[in-house]
């Protein structure tokens, strides 16, 4: 008989995988309290000590074991880990725990997981947010040799061609390693769609399911699982019919991927002759080899947070050329938009901590273009850093969290100011260097046109519109259902921001995930956006739906629906639109 269980799906390069468990139910228990007296402190330090060497040793040991062809980004997952042990905020921490509360190391070890976890836990960007798992892992790591457990999977495994993984979580380690000897699939009890497993599932190519409530405790080691990545849904004990459609659907899919990748050298033109510009979202320089493989016109959003986390100074300015000049070498040419400093003070660079403010609600507090106008010393080094990048290719810059005309009027006075000291210093920049505004919040879209007047460009980022505009944290599963793209307020500031560049005859493009999202493409080409900004995974897919669509249709009918807009539910417009 067949048993569904459901997750939260991460669909990959491949979206499904059929194949026997292979149940790990390792990373259940937590730790206890056990006093010790002030003459065990010495010995329980030196325990801990031992623990933090020999989880240093393992973590080195998978490091060398990686394949060659891994993408680095893999790899990474284990030096933060690596770096992590050597941090004080964590083993020396633990250390004094253990000396002011006379307590085991296992549980000195939580209790500061715990703080740091809380940390974490506050944080407003979903991505940093996932930083945490950083921490759960190497903690689970030490914990394991505390304990005297094998701290991953028998080493002696060494083929799993074909089966599903099926664990409480993974740490970044075996899961590298998992792969590398066969998996086909994850499923997990924690994490979700940003999870470190989950990231890692993407860049393996694995199809997963996360957040399995407690799966480990009803499957059978070898059971037969059919896993679908797109729907979140674990099948186990499938019959033969069922295991058949699953396969059918692999085939399909593999074929569907064959005929995409014969768009890639085709011109983005829609069947009426409109170009169009389909750029990829970044992160980091070894992104670069993906977006360019799926026709990448060039980079719609570099993310620069990544320079600035997990250390307690600042990057000055030659470390931040260095990575943009990585980054504009890899391109071969094509454009790449570099935005600005996106974090606030309480995320996890312990320089931003001199900067003051405990704000409540993070979200709302000094953050983005808001830290940097008050705190230059971070600004400056990054835009004379990109003032610079532009010398070496095709550069723009980009604003986030811009609200108003001002903090637009400042940041381009200190442009200024900084070109004037770059021509004294006698190095070289592009001197029309295009500066624009990420429109992310209701302000900045209704005062478009304003601010449009002093930009060269305007980029929508609907994740944090959509927030901001209808009052909810999309990662709060309480409100989550509230999220909606297509509510007619959303809808109506995407379409004047979009008139507004029309009408200063400056380009917008939409950088957040409604970029990438196929049911939303023939409604965006009806609004008039030219320029999408996605994950490289997503850029054939929307290619696919550009080359078939008429999109002086598209507007006409696009104009029908605002029309409709405030009677008729948008989903069903929007449904209409696409069957059209």
């Amino acid at each position: 008989m067949t048993t569904a269980f459901q997750g939260i799906g991460i669909a990959s390069s491949c979206p499904i995988a059929l194949g026997p468990a292979f149940i790990d139910a390792r990373g259940r228990g937590g730790a206890f309290l056990t006093p010790i007296a002030s003459d065990q402190i010495g010995a329980e330090i030196a325990r801990l000590d031992l623990a933090v060497a020999a989880a240093r040793e393992a973590l080195q040991a998978v490091r060398e074991q990686i394949p060659r062809h891994t993408p680095i980004k893999i790899a990474e997952f284990i030096d933060a880990h690596l770096l992590m042990l050597e941090d004080a905020a964590l083993i020396d921490e633990v250390r004094r725990i253990v000396t002011d509360q006379l307590c085991n190391a296992e549980w000195a070890l939580q209790l500061q997981r715990d703080t740091l976890i809380r940390v974490f836990d506050e944080m407003d960007d979903p991505y940093l947010r996932t930083r945490r798992d950083d921490i759960e892992h190497v903690v689970r790591q030490i914990q394991s040799f505390l304990r005297g457990e094998a701290p991953a999977l028998n080493p002696g495994i060494k083929d799993l061609d074909g089966c599903v993984v099926v664990a409480h979580d993974l740490m970044p380690a075996d899961a590298i390693l998992l792969r590398h000897r066969g998996a086909a699939a994850f499923v997990t009890e924690a994490g979700g769609p940003m999870s470190h497993t989950a990231i890692l599932a993407r860049s393996l190519g694995v199809p997963a399911v996360m957040g399995v409530h407690e799966i480990t405790r009803y499957l059978r080691q070898n059971e037969f699982l059919v896993v679908d990545g797109e729907t979140g849904t674990v099948l186990a004990d499938a019959d033969e019919r069922t295991r058949e459609y699953f396969r059918q659907r692999l085939r399909a899919f593999e074929a569907r991927q064959r005929r995409l990748r014969e768009l890639v050298s085709r011109p983005t033109l829609t069947r009426n002759g409109v170009a169009i510009d389909l750029l990829a979202n970044l992160e980091l320089p070894e992104d670069v080899r993906t977006a360019k493989a799926n026709g990448a016109a060039g980079v719609g959003l570099y993310r620069t947070e990544f320079l600035y986390m997990n250390r307690d100074d600042l990057p000055d300015e030659e470390e931040h050329l260095a990575n943009y000049a990585e980054m504009i070498a890899g391109l071969d040419g094509i454009p790449i938009t570099i935005r600005t400093l996106d974090l606030g003070v309480e995320k996890g660079c312990e320089a931003f901590v001199r900067c003051g403010s405990n704000a409540c609600n993070p979200a709302l507090g000094l953050r983005a273009i808001r830290l940097c106008l008050k705190e230059p010393e971070l600004f400056r080094p990054q835009l004379r850093a990109i003032l610079r990048a532009s010398a070496l290719g095709p550069v723009r810059l980009m604003l986030p969290l811009v609200t108003n005309v001002h903090e637009v009027d400042t940041v381009l006075a200190l442009i200024v100011q900084l070109k004037h000291q770059l021509d004294r210093e006698g190095l070289r920049y592009d001197p029309a260097l295009p500066v624009g505004a990420m429109i992310e919040v209701p302000a900045a879209a209704l005062a478009a046109r304003a601010i449009a007047h002093r930009m060269d460009f305007l980029s929508i980022g609907t994740n944090d519109l959509i927030q901001y505009t209808l009052a909810i944290d999309r990662l709060d599963d309480a409100v989550n259902y509230l999220f909606d793209p297509t509510h007619p307020a959303i809808l109506r500031l995407i379409r004047m921001t979009i008139e507004a560049g029309r009408a200063l005859n400056i380009p917008v493009s939409m950088c957040g995930e409604m970029a990438g999202d196929p049911r939303f493409t023939r409604l965006l080409l009806g609004l008039g956006l030219r320029e999408f900004s996605m994950q490289p995974g997503a850029l054939l897919d929307i290619k696919e739906i550009v080359l078939d669509a008429d999109s002086r249709e598209l507007q006409r009918r696009t104009a029908q629906l605002f029309d409709l807009l405030d009677e008729t539910d948008p989903s069903h417009l929007l449904e209409a639109l696409n069957q059209a």
